[in-house]
């Protein structure tokens, strides 16, 4: 089989230098800026899932609805196992961390599972493909509800929460509202989008990074990195890289106890242990509002997204590699 080459991706570059220019020049994207990133961002989060929903098929998810107790084992581990590590993670921290941060750790636990990446790499290694679209999709829409619930049920622990109707309101809006009118408009734009999928990916990307650029602005002209240090940097690291292990492993030795196929057992530990960029970062947005403290708190789904990529990455294209020669029930030996 011809080998064929990666393509660098641009894109957590990127995110570096938008973070480096909201460092330089923090005064057009902070509150008040030139660039009104109030509304800016809204807009943003509005086209973003108004593309997610006219390029989302609805009907490739078909095949995979039968499988009830993937699906629990998946949205299980993403609304129940990820917050309550988070909850632990709290109470083992205290008050040694600043709030803002101590936010941000728990807002990654909550946040929904990714997308295109978990589908991608199911698919990579040879997986359940439409049951990780199932999940991934059903994973977006039910995130919508459950993280702002996990996150006004520890904020009054952690700081003061906003209300949180207005909260879902802004949710609705923003984010449910336009990915109905993208279902909607499906029947006239569907082939055009799939026509389009590499030019919408970019614009995708491209509102993410100035969410993001706005979001460190704010931080970086409120004095809030000032507070923070290359040990709280570190420890984001450490905590990420725990989470994402622990719950790998416990999700390969749930899918094995419960018998799960190979396939199946690959789309539940690809889907069941990513957390959403895209759509964490405008969630951050309508969330948290105007927090000056918005950088520090996406700090930590801002370090987990790469390393989930990177390890899930690698071990996609080991599985893919093993798929011809494994049998059903060698999986849960490669990945304990």
């Amino acid at each position: 089989m011809r080998r064929v080459k990666a393509k660098r991706d641009w894109f957590l570059p990127s995110m570096v230098l938008v973070t480096l220019l909201a460092w330089a020049f923090p005064e057009p994207g902070a509150p008040g800026g030139w660039l009104h990133p109030e509304l800016l961002t809204k807009l943003g989060v509005a086209l973003v899932f108004y593309l997610h929903g006219v390029s989302l098929a609805f009907a490739a998810l078909q095949a995979g609805v039968r499988l009830w107790r993937l699906h629990v084992v998946i949205q299980a581990s993403t609304f129940l196992v990820f917050p309550l590590l988070g909850l632990g993670i709290l109470a083992a921290l205290g008050d040694s961390v600043p709030d803002e941060l101590r936010l941000g750790l728990f807002f990654l636990c909550a946040l929904p599972s990714t997308v295109s990446s978990s589908v991608a790499m199911t698919a990579v290694a040879r997986g359940n493909v439409a049951a990780a679209v199932f999940n991934a999709t059903l994973s977006s829409v039910v995130g919508v509800v459950l993280t702002p619930l996990w996150m006004a049920l520890v904020w009054t622990a952690v700081g003061e929460a906003p209300p949180l109707g207005e909260v879902v309101v802004d949710l609705v809006l923003w984010l449910v509202l336009p990915l109905v009118v993208g279902q909607l408009s499906r029947p006239w734009l569907a082939g055009w989008a799939e026509r389009r999928h590499g030019a919408i990916s970019v614009v995708d990307r491209l509102v993410i990074l100035v969410m993001v650029y706005t979001a460190f602005a704010a931080s970086f002209a409120g004095g809030v990195w000032a507070r923070q240090g290359p040990l709280q940097i570190a420890l984001v690291l450490a905590i990420s890289a725990a989470l994402f292990a622990v719950v790998m492993l416990a999700i390969g030795r749930t899918s094995r106890a419960l018998g799960f196929t190979r396939e199946d057992r690959i789309a539940a530990m690809f889907c069941g242990s990513k957390k959403t960029l895209a759509a964490g970062v405008p969630m951050a947005k309508l969330i948290f509002g105007a927090h000056p403290g918005l950088g520090v708190i996406l700090l930590p789904i801002m370090v987990y997204h790469p390393l989930q990529l990177m390890v899930a990455g690698v071990l996609a294209e080991r599985w893919r590699r093993e798929a011809p020669a494994t049998r059903p029930g060698d999986l849960a030996g490669n990945v304990r």
